[in-house]
């Protein structure tokens, strides 16, 4: 039953006076309820738990669990119409009761926190050293040329490249990953006794999240810092745990160390969490999909054999997209970075095309190139057998409106001042001007229902929605157009795993009723595997290894695809230990022969 807590190996918290002084975070019945216009909602009901020194305590659970609103209380962050019972302490100091003053000594030296949105976590108008070196400032009494080296070396410890020339980079100048690396690094910038990260690996591709979560390890075991981890990330979870909390509906029902709450599960609600999770096979047990045939590979499903998925032997007549010997070079003279290098793919009607690999490998850069959005310095683009670059203006408007594009981050893609209906209306709007209000309302309605939304969403904001409805909902803004090229941007990176896996079945789905063609952008390699029928890996700006999903992803032929392999990790800990290890085997063999 919810509520209840089983698989725990003490009570939360206990032990004696002296137990709880070592405790970094001790959390006593906390209740947390909101005051709406609609009444009073329970988000968090008698939670308890606490983490010593040097120990990570996972708290997962779906959208909307409350594990969120947990941390923020830990760090007394929630918004004006929240009202907080029971006690929170950090560091043995009372949070519920601390004023401001003694809250802002608090946070970013005793206790930092790592949000799940880099985007809105830096402000837009600073210098990211700027940023690192005014946390630096804040707690202690160095010059501002000591922090700035600081700075410096935090970034070159959360392996952003070029630190020193980055440092004076503004976010917007960085990628999604790279902005969460430096929100990291700002977070550890003083060696804080508690760190509290609420989804830190979520923009991350799978070599740097294996990177930061071997920071974050030696971090705690160096300094003896308590992590307590937000994750929908079972994987990270397994890597990276001593113990796990597991919340639904605002209360914990499950708690233990990693291995039982993961291996041997007793809560139906962490059953049911555990059997969404992607799982990568490496041992060919399992396929991709074979998006053509609708056949996906998920939810226990078995695939088609290899040979079947391999693609069609056809000319380029059926491609909706090909970029044929692509360049793109960014920047000029001594400054000039290519982001593409002579770069070719195609992909077929009705065929998920799945771009990996490392950020700034060149994945987002080759989507947007499909998208009309970059100028190529070489090579060609055919959009729906069009040269796309070759066309007038007019006519390249009208391609465009083939594509429908989901983005990484929903809450930055849709606009906080419009209603539901009205960004869902917009392409619309711009492409369909003889379409009338009213047939644009049903239309709204009508993609609403297909990503299975009710159509009363449409009068809604944003902000009421949860991750996984707004995510839904810019699929259905995709959709709104009817297209024949989706371009998936990390489409599912923010999700939590039972969200993740319905909204890839729903787009599986609509693929199969719609027949269009996706590019998909990912690093979750399982994710991968489940959805695409090929897979393009890329490195540096170039394509590395192509081919069948099935095959690429067992037994790839490069170093560096099966490096990327080896980082992702798998929801057993025992079996991820072994992983890793066998990943800094591979990454020490790498380094030897170079």
């Amino acid at each position: 039953m919810p509520g209840e807590q089983v698989n725990s190996v003490e009570a939360e918290p206990g032990g004696t006076a002296a137990d709880a002084a070592s405790e970094v975070l001790s959390i006593t019945d906390l209740g947390v309820d909101f005051a709406t216009e609609s009444g009073d909602v329970s988000a968090v009901r008698g939670v308890s738990m606490r983490v010593e020194p040097g120990e990570t305590l996972a708290l997962v659970g779906e959208s909307g669990s409350g594990k969120s609103t947990v941390a923020l209380a830990t760090m007394s962050l929630l918004s004006s119409n929240a009202r907080v019972h029971g006690d929170v302490r950090v560091c043995g100091r009372s949070v519920s009761g601390a004023n401001e003053s003694e809250l802002a000594r608090l946070r970013g030296k005793q206790a930092s926190m790592v949000f799940q949105e880099p985007a809105t976590a830096l402000d837009p108008l600073k210098r990211i050293g700027a940023q690192i070196t005014e946390v630096i400032r804040n707690h202690r009494d160095v010059t501002s040329a000591v922090a700035k080296s600081e700075a410096v070396d935090l970034l070159r410890r959360v392996g952003l490249p070029d630190p020193e020339q980055r440092v004076s980079a503004y976010p917007f100048q960085l990628s999604g990953g790279q902005r969460q690396r430096v929100v990291i690094a700002m977070a550890i910038a003083n060696r804080p006794r508690l760190l509290i990260a609420d989804e830190p690996t979520t923009a991350l591709d799978v070599t740097v999240q294996a990177e930061i979560l071997d920071l974050l390890r030696g971090l705690a075991a160096e300094t003896h810092t308590g992590v307590l981890l937000v994750t929908h990330n079972m994987g990270v979870v397994a890597d990276f745990a001593d113990r796990v909390a597991v919340m639904y509906h605002g209360q914990i029902v499950e708690t233990g160390p990693v291995e039982d709450v993961l291996l041997r599960p007793e809560h139906d609600y962490t059953k049911k969490l555990l059997a969404a999770v992607p799982r990568l096979d490496t041992a060919g047990a399992r396929r991709g999909v074979d998006v053509q045939a609708a056949q996906p590979a998920r939810s226990g499903q078995p695939g088609r054999s290899a040979e079947s998925e391999k693609p069609a032997e056809t000319d380029g007549a059926d491609r909706v997209v090909e970029l044929d010997d692509v360049s793109v070079v960014f920047g000029r003279g001594a400054r000039a970075v290519r982001g593409l290098d002579h770069v070719s793919v195609g992909i077929h009607a009705g065929e998920t095309v799945a771009l990996v690999g490392e950020s700034g490998s060149g994945k987002s850069t080759a989507a947007r190139v499909a998208l009309g959005l970059i100028r190529t310095d070489g090579g060609r683009v055919k959009l729906f057998d069009h040269d796309f670059h070759a066309t007038g203006r007019k006519a390249r408007r009208a391609l465009r409106s083939g594509i429908g594009v989901v983005l990484q981050d929903p809450v930055a893609s849709l606009d906080a001042r419009m209603p539901v209906g009205e960004c869902i209306a917009e392409p619309l709007r711009i492409h369909r001007k003889s379409m009338s209000r009213a047939d644009r309302a049903r239309r709204v309605g009508d993609v609403l229902e297909r990503v299975q939304l009710p159509r009363n969403v449409a009068g809604r904001a944003p902000r009421e929605l949860s991750g996984g409805q707004r995510q839904r909902v810019s699929i259905a803004r995709a959709l709104a157009l009817e297209p024949r090229l989706l371009v998936a941007d990390e489409p599912t990176s923010g999700l939590d795993v039972s969200v993740q896996e319905s909204v890839l079945t729903m787009l599986t789905e609509l693929q199969a009723e719609l027949g269009f063609a996706c590019l998909f952008v990912s690093h979750d390699l399982a994710v991968v595997q489940s959805f695409a029928r090929r897979v393009v890996v890329m490195k540096s700006g170039s394509v590395v290894e192509e081919g069948a999903t099935s095959e690429t992803l067992v037994h790839p032929e490069t170093d560096y695809t099966r490096r990327l392999l080896a980082a992702v990790p798998v929801a057993d800990p025992i079996v991820q230990r072994a992983r890793r290890s066998e990943r800094l085997a591979l990454l020490a063999s790498g380094r030897d022969a170079e």
